[in-house]
């Protein structure tokens, strides 16, 4: 399994021409191993519609309906585990709890993290990947 940041699920479900090409492959090709979604994702996604941050082509709740049966997606919860896990990240990582739940995601799964966030691809204590 591979999980997705949360940019890289939108981009990937709109077939978002800032979602790189090498990555739109690396994503087809780990449909079959699955592609994790951390819960907090849904919560990011609904925050930046609030916000007026990322317009939608349906109301939220209709888009994370849809953006979760795509194929391989599997939706990660938020157990006791990753939540400590996200309070005691080794290093300096930045201060974005739901960065901190989404690598913790990555971590205690041991599945490489998507993503093209420049402070998680500096941060050497979790996979990136393509």
């Amino acid at each position: 399994m591979i999980l997705l940041d949360t940019h890289i699920w939108v981009w990937w479900v709109h077939d978002n021409s800032q979602l790189p090409q090498d990555y739109k492959q690396y994503i087809q090709e780990q449909e079959f191993q699955g592609l994790g979604i951390s819960i907090i994702s849904c919560w990011e996604i609904a925050k930046l519609v609030e916000r007026s941050r990322l317009m939608l082509p349906c109301p939220v709740d209709e888009w994370l309906d849809q953006a979760l049966i795509y194929p391989g997606i599997s939706l990660l919860n938020l157990t006791p585990r990753i939540c400590v896990e996200s309070t005691q990240l080794p290093g300096n990582f930045h201060r974005d709890p739901a960065d901190q739940i989404i690598v913790a995601s990555a971590r205690v799964y041991d599945c490489p993290l998507v993503t093209m966030d420049s402070k998680i691809l500096a941060y050497p204590y979790v996979e990136n990947q393509p």
